[in-house]
C-alpha cells in the first residue's frame, strides 16, 4: 500500500489524528488453522520483560498478502536506499537489523 490516503484499490483510508504510533523491536508470530496472530512488543535494555503493545490477527490469505506487500515495499526501499544489512549480531540467529522475531514452533 502506498503512504498516501488513497491506495491503488480506491479505498479511502482514514488515519485518526490521535492515533498513537507504536515502536516495536520484538514480534511473536503464532497461527491456528484459521488465523495468523502477530504480537508486537518492545524490549528495553536491562529490562528482562517484553511488553506486548499491539496484537494483530489476520486470516492466512491476508497474512500472505501482507507478506507479499512487505516484500514489494522492502524491494522499493532497497532500490532507493541500498541493501538492508540483516547480518544481526554474531551468533544470534533470531535478530535481523535490531528487530527480534520469534516464530512459534510447529505443534506436533
Amino acid at each position: 500500500m502506498e503512504t498516501n490516503d488513497k491506495p491503488k484499490s480506491g479505498i479511502q483510508i482514514e488515519i485518526p489524528a490521535q492515533l498513537d504510533a507504536i515502536y516495536s523491536n520484538f514480534a511473536i508470530i503464532n497461527h491456528t488453522p484459521s488465523e495468523v496472530i502477530i504480537d508486537f512488543a518492545q524490549i528495553l535494555p536491562n529490562v528482562p520483560r517484553a511488553k506486548v503493545q499491539v496484537r494483530v490477527l489476520l486470516t492466512p490469505i491476508n497474512a500472505k498478502s501482507l507478506h507479499h506487500a512487505l516484500g514489494e515495499n522492502i524491494a522499493h526501499y532497497e532500490q532507493q536506499f541500498g541493501p538492508i544489512d540483516t547480518a544481526g549480531h554474531p551468533g544470534d540467529t533470531t535478530s535481523m537489523g535490531g528487530l527480534i522475531w520469534r516464530v512459534a514452533p510447529d505443534k506436533a
